[in-house]
């Protein structure tokens, strides 16, 4: 996956928005809360999203797979695809599909209304 298909992939998901921030990475979000980014690898893609536990310690590990720089340090559950082989762009598509759920879920009953979700 490249960063086209990256953002062409967040943008399908229902009621997300795009920011370009913090040294030109692109940040997605839903009711305000960020899902998935892409930058941060000194120019390369890098994909970087919220995982469940299970997921954060089976695939930490993995080649092109590692605890996603900053947020991980604050003890947050994120990984980043930052290198080959890391997934399959379906894999890939699976975990920020799942990440975008994830923060859905946290999203007050009032703001998942608002947005229809």
């Amino acid at each position: 996956m490249n960063r086209e298909e990256f953002n062409t992939f967040c943008a399908a998901l229902p009621q997300t928005t795009h920011v370009v921030q913090w040294g030109n990475a692109d940040v997605w979000k839903v009711g305000g809360k960020v899902f998935a980014i892409c930058g941060w690898n000194d120019g390369k893609d890098a994909f970087t999203f919220k995982a469940r536990p299970i997921a954060f310690e089976v695939l930490s590990g993995q080649p092109g797979i590692r605890p996603a720089p900053y947020l991980a340090s604050r003890g947050m559950k994120w990984l980043q695809q930052y290198d080959e082989p890391g997934l399959s762009d379906e894999e890939l598509k699976a975990h920020l599909r799942d990440s975008y759920d994830m923060v859905v879920a946290k999203l007050t009953k009032k703001m998942r209304a608002e947005l229809g979700l």
